[in-house]
């Protein structure tokens, strides 16, 4: 009697010890998916921010200065379009390139106040998403990383958790070489 009572007392230990370790682990994990999913929401924040400001100054520029046809033409065809995150900021980069572009151009715009005000929201905009995109793909680096160790491999198998793409849409494991281009 004395011995089962060891052995049961031992079998208790042990789950309550890999039940610690599997608590532990997961909090990891959702720790670094939370992180991600903030940032995640951060960038989509500014991201919106600098869609509504892309369109402001348009609007300035188009009332200051004549425009041809196709100019901003891209900016203007985004809304009627189901983007992701990854694409919008990249139509809204050529839509910011094209911004200085055709306000470096031109002395009238140069000259606006309001027009410089939010060209320096764009920058600042634009800084703090840099500062987002690192602070995103550490954190994918960090997810990726435990998905694919042990114990939390284990973990991630239970809960279904998929390798995540790095904000470029960069996949280390594909045969892609085309997506590393700049």
């Amino acid at each position: 009697m004395n011995t089962f009572l060891i052995i049961l007392f031992v079998i208790i230990i042990l789950i309550v010890a890999l039940g610690i370790i599997y608590i532990h682990f997961y909090n990891k994990i959702n720790d670094t998916i939370i992180r991600v999913n903030e940032a995640e929401n951060r960038i989509d924040n500014n991201l919106r921010d600098k869609y509504d400001i892309l369109n402001k100054c348009v609007t300035l520029i188009k009332s200051k200065v004549e425009l041809d046809d196709k100019a901003f033409k891209e900016l203007a065809s985004l809304k009627a379009k189901r983007l992701s995150n990854f694409e919008l900021d990249r139509l809204l980069v050529n839509s910011y390139n094209e911004l200085i572009s055709v306000y470096e151009n031109n002395k009238e715009l140069r000259d606006s106040d309001e027009l410089y005000k939010s060209m320096k929201q764009l920058e600042l905009i634009d800084e703090e998403l840099i500062t987002l995109r690192k602070y995103y793909n550490g954190n994918i680096t960090e997810y990726n990383r435990m998905i694919k160790r042990i114990p939390t491999l284990i973990i991630a198998k239970i809960k279904k958790y998929e390798e995540r793409m790095f904000y470029d849409l960069k996949n280390m494991n594909d045969n892609d070489y085309e997506d590393f281009k700049l």
